[in-house]
């Protein structure tokens, strides 16, 4: 989907341009719900795009606010029709961190911190899998699947020839150990994570053991540049709820925090050096792991009768 038919940023859009214009006006949320005849939280769920906003809306605000520039008036109704309408995640039900898909699928740029996991836009589809039914609990089927289609879906806008997303990523050290499913699912996973940072659009960069206290401490965030705007938005992940927050101190200070960050952080070759270890440490676990299986498997010649007797008498199959 196009970022200019985006319901959810477009929504946001139309949200702060309306109180941009009250504020202009000079009147209280409180002031515009009276004369509106509504709740003020009303209001204030309108302003920060929490809701859709219906034409009929739009034009009473306009009325209130003395806007009579038709021009304004009818980009307002555009982006009022168009927030109402649904995005591509939306045919796949109810689903978590639908705002900030909504968000990520306009944005031109991500900045990332990870300390537990790769990035879902950097994900294997198998680590992917894995991962998700590890995360979700009692998770059916068909609920891992759904979210497993809409996690490969959200990685278009890096594969995307016309506009790929600046993707700026740092990981801490112990995501490249943490062993998501099995050795072999890892070796695959850094080997991907590797290619994708080679990428000219992406940079991966690894916080090591080593920086000790960092600003990464208090878990994941991402900062989202949006498309046609120069406003940004810093998303933080919760179990049960997600934050998005857009006020100018809360985006400058996790900007800060991001610097910090990206300093502390290797080189994106060093990165890379790193990454790379780490995969040979996979794939000599799972060697080992295969050889420990075939001593296991011992040749039906190599019994002795006295021990074939034995595993009889303890009910084990030798053959």
């Amino acid at each position: 989907m196009a970022a200019t038919n985006n319901p959810t940023v477009r929504r946001r859009r139309l949200g702060a341009e309306l109180r941009r214009l009250r504020m202009a006006s000079g009147l209280k949320s409180t002031e515009v719900a009276e004369r509106l005849m509504v709740s003020q939280p009303k209001i204030s769920h309108m302003e920060n795009g929490n809701r859709s906003i219906s034409p009929r809306d739009v034009r009473d605000l306009c009325a209130i606010y003395g806007v009579t520039d038709q021009e304004v008036v009818d980009t307002l109704l555009a982006l009022a029709k168009e927030s109402r309408q649904q995005g591509w995640w939306h045919r796949y039900g109810d689903i978590p961190q639908s705002v900030y898909i909504a968000l990520e699928t306009d944005a031109t740029s991500l900045h990332t911190y990870e300390p537990t996991t790769i990035p879902a836009l950097l994900q294997t589809p198998v680590y992917a899998h894995t991962l998700i039914e590890g995360t979700i609990p009692q998770p059916t089927a068909e609920q891992a699947d759904t979210r497993l289609k809409v996690r490969l879906r959200r990685q278009h806008r890096i594969y995307d020839p016309a506009r790929p997303l600046r993707l700026r990523a740092v990981l801490d050290e112990s995501v490249l150990h943490r062993v998501v499913g099995s050795p072999d699912i890892m070796r695959e996973q850094l080997e991907h994570l590797n290619a994708l940072g080679a990428e000219p659009h992406i940079t991966v960069q690894v916080l090591p053991y080593t920086s000790g206290a960092n600003a990464g401490l208090p878990g994941p965030f991402s900062i989202l540049q949006l498309a046609d705007s120069p406003a940004e938005v810093v998303y933080v992940e919760r179990f049960t709820n997600d934050l998005h927050l857009d006020k100018p101190t809360d985006v400058r200070n996790y900007g800060l925090m991001y610097d910090h960050l990206q300093t502390q952080a290797l080189d994106p070759d060093s990165s890379r050096d790193i990454i790379t270890d780490a995969t040979k440490t996979h794939i000599e676990t799972a060697s080992r792991s295969r050889g420990q299986l075939a001593e296991l498997t011992v040749p039906l010649g190599a019994l002795s009768e006295q021990r074939r007797a034995e595993l009889d008498a303890l009910g084990m199959r030798w053959w």
